[in-house]
This record gives structure tokens, sequence and C-alpha cells, in this order.
């Protein structure tokens, strides 16, 4: 396994470089790396790491929504309140639409695996979009506007409301029917996210008040506090509905709103910490990637992944009517929402494990968006945030 780590680090710091010298997001090197190391081509990745490997990909992202938390203005977050809910279901619900308009046309599937495959696709990557949300935080570039926090904030919402979709929608496949209790653990998973992150975010500043740790025990205290808060969603999950990595970001946002010092100290550790944790998600996420698949899909599967997207900025634009920006603000925003990679990795591949007769295709479509619009998000926001706010 050390050996594995070893290349996932070392290639992938090789390809990210390569990426960025050829005027390419670092995160298409990343990628890259991990699709060759990975089992689908060159095979030189331990099985153990491959079978810790979502695990591994959530402590990367715990990392940088921690990160984003303690980089996050409350007050700022207030002033788009309206917007931010709505961009969390409205451009998710309208790609799915696309998929269920779209995919029995171009790819021959029913109606009901239409709105699966388009539960698979319509999840943002937080991995892609936060960091780069929290670089322009740092740039103060569309602050004043509350633009990144508003991205942030829509975009950590929209993976509860995609991967509860796609539960039900998995269900109906199989037969079941789709529960409307199920719906309501979209606003309960998140309003006890956010209430548990804030509960602990007290009890930690008072723990920091009472006892003087040092920056680096206050950064492992937090660590530990957040696998904690993923790993009740995870305990609690068959009982009740919460949203562990919404619990992380409200803490980190609690301990900016009670210590402003403090938080920027520990949003530095964060930062160095995502140097190596960003590394090691986007090589995991590229192994987890089934390039088989890809020729499987065809140009429809690509026209189709194309067309979803215009159907889901026209959610995103939906959701800024009445806003106080600008046509090149709302352009940038729907430019954020388009990556996708993380949560695709994860469930594309569930319903063809799961036996049913369009898993194939799914995952196909899947594996082609992670590769289509990953890089192509990336490298749009990267060059388009200085024109625009």
């Amino acid at each position: 396994m050390l050996l594995s780590l070893a290349l996932l680090f070392l290639v992938g710091i090789l390809f990210k470089e390569l990426a960025l010298k050829i005027k390419l997001p670092g995160l298409v090197g990343m990628l890259v790396a991990g699709i060759l190391l990975g089992p689908y081509v060159l095979g030189l990745l331990d099985y153990k790491i491959l079978d810790i490997s979502n695990e591994l990909r959530k402590i990367a992202l715990v990392i940088i929504l921690l990160k984003a938390g303690l980089s996050l203005d409350l007050k700022d977050l207030k002033k788009v309140g309206r917007p931010a809910i709505l961009l969390s279901f409205l451009p998710a619900s309208f790609e799915i639409l696309g998929y269920v308009v779209l995919a029995p046309l171009l790819l021959g599937v029913s109606y009901a695996e239409a709105a699966l495959m388009g539960a698979v696709l319509s999840a943002v990557s937080p991995a892609v979009v936060v960091p780069r949300m929290i670089k322009l935080m740092e740039e103060e570039k569309g602050t004043k506007k509350g633009i990144p926090q508003m991205i942030l904030a829509g975009a950590s919402c929209d993976d509860i409301f995609v991967i509860v979709l796609f539960s039900s929608f998995l269900n109906m496949n199989k037969g079941g029917e789709i529960s409307l209790s199920t719906f309501f653990n979209i606003p309960l998973s998140i309003v006890l996210g956010i209430a548990l992150g804030i509960f602990m975010g007290i009890l930690l500043m008072g723990i920091f008040k009472k006892m003087r740790f040092d920056n680096s025990i206050k950064v492992i205290a937090i660590l530990g506090l957040s696998f904690l808060l993923v790993s009740i969603e995870t305990l609690l999950e068959d009982h009740i509905a919460i949203s562990g990595l919404l619990a992380v970001i409200a803490m980190a946002s609690l301990i900016r709103y009670r210590d402003i010092n403090t938080s920027k100290e520990l949003s530095l550790s964060f930062g160095r910490l995502w140097s190596g944790a960003e590394i090691l998600l986007f090589t995991l996420v590229g192994a987890a990637v089934d390039i088989r698949y890809m020729t499987k899909a065809g140009v429809m599967a690509i026209l189709l992944i194309l067309l979803a997207l215009i159907f889901r900025t026209i959610g995103v634009l939906l959701a800024l009517l009445k806003t106080n920006l600008n046509k090149k603000e709302c352009l940038f925003e729907a430019i954020a929402y388009l990556p996708k990679a993380t949560v695709q990795a994860a469930i594309g591949s569930i319903p063809l494990s799961s036996g049913l007769n369009s898993g194939a295709i799914i995952l196909s479509v899947a594996v082609l968006g992670i590769i289509i619009t990953a890089p192509l998000g990336a490298f749009a926001i990267d060059n388009s945030y200085k024109k625009l706010l």
C-alpha cells in the first residue's frame, strides 16, 4: 500500500505540473495520472488502497470543506440567502429533466432509467468547485455580491439533494416505490447538519479558550471532530438524515465567526494540508474511472451530456432571477456549476452492481461526464473569473 501511495503522490505531482505547463488545470493531470495507475489501465495500485479509496477521498474532501468554512463570512452568506437555496436544487432538477427528456431519444433507455442517469450526472463536484471559490474569496473577486459564497453554499447542498433523488430513483428502477418521506430527508439533513456543526463549533471554541492549545493541536482536534461528524451521518443513516459534510462547514464557519484570528491561522494550516490531499483526491477519482465504458457510450452520450448542461444552465439562471447580479456574473455562476467528478465516481457504478440492465450505459455516461466536465469546468472557471467578476 505504501508503494501505491508513493505512486499516487509522485506521479500525481508530475502530471499536475505537466498539465499546468500546457495551460490546463492541474486536476486534469491528476485525473490522468489516476486513470493510468488504476486497475483499468496499468493496474499498479494495491487493491487494499482501492478498497479504502472512497474513505480517502472523503478525508480529502473534509480538508477542503474545513478550509472553505474557515474562509466563509456568515454575514456575506446571509446577504445571498434566497439564490443560494435555489441553487441547491434548481440546476440539478433541470439537468435531471434534461436527461428524462433526451436520454430516451438519444440512448433508447426508459424514462425511469433516464431519471436515474440524471441523478448520477447532476451533482456538481465540490472537490473541483470549493477550492476555486476559496481562491476567489481570498482574492476578493465577486465577494461584494457574495458570488463565491453563494456558489459554495449552493454546491454543498446540491449533493445532498441529488443523492436523495438517486436513492429514490434507484429503488424505483428496482421495482420499488418513491416515498414522500424520502424527500423530507433533504431539508431535514441540511438543518440537522448545520445545527450539529454549530453545536460542535461552540463546544470546540469553549475548549480552545479554556485550554491553550498550539495551532497544530487545534488542527488535529478539528480534523478528529470533522471525521466524527461524517461518521455520525453514516451511523445514523438508517434512523435519521444528517449531512456530515454540511456539519463540517458549519463548524468551521462558527470558528471564524467567534475568532477570526484563530480561523486565519487554521485556514493557512488546512491550506497546506490541501496541497497533499488534493493530489490524493483527484488521482483516486481518476483510478475509480473505468475508461472501458467510454467506448460503449458513443457520440450520442457526449451529445446528451452537453445538451443536459444547457438545461442545467437554465436552472442556474432561473435561480438568479431578481438578484443584483449582472449578465457576466450570472454567466460565471453557470460556469461554476459545470464540473462533475467526486459524486459520479462514487455512485456511477451502483446501478450496474445492483444488476440493472441500464447499469452499463449509466456508468458509461458517468465516466464521460467526469472526463468532459471536470477539466472543462475547471478550465472555464480558472480562465473566466478575472473577466466576468
